[in-house]
C-alpha cells in the first residue's frame, strides 16, 4: 500500500493532521479556501432561459 502524501508540500501525511503533514500545511489549505484561491467555476444563466426551464412554460399562479 502506498503512503499518502501531503497535498500542500508532498511530505508524508501525519495521522493527526491527515491528509496533511502538519498544522502549518492544514492552515495553508484553510487560507486558500478562505481567500478564494480554490473555487469551483460557475456558469451564470440568463433569467429568461431559467424561467422557462423551471416553470415549463406554465403561468405563475
Amino acid at each position: 500500500m502506498s503512503e499518502k502524501t501531503c497535498p500542500i508540500c508532498g511530505k508524508p501525511a501525519d495521522a493527526i493532521h491527515k491528509p496533511f503533514c502538519s498544522r502549518r500545511c492544514r492552515l495553508v489549505d484553510l487560507n486558500r479556501w478562505m481567500t478564494g484561491a480554490y473555487a469551483v467555476p460557475a456558469v451564470e444563466e440568463d433569467d429568461d432561459e431559467n424561467w422557462e426551464t423551471v416553470h415549463d412554460g406554465r403561468e405563475e399562479p
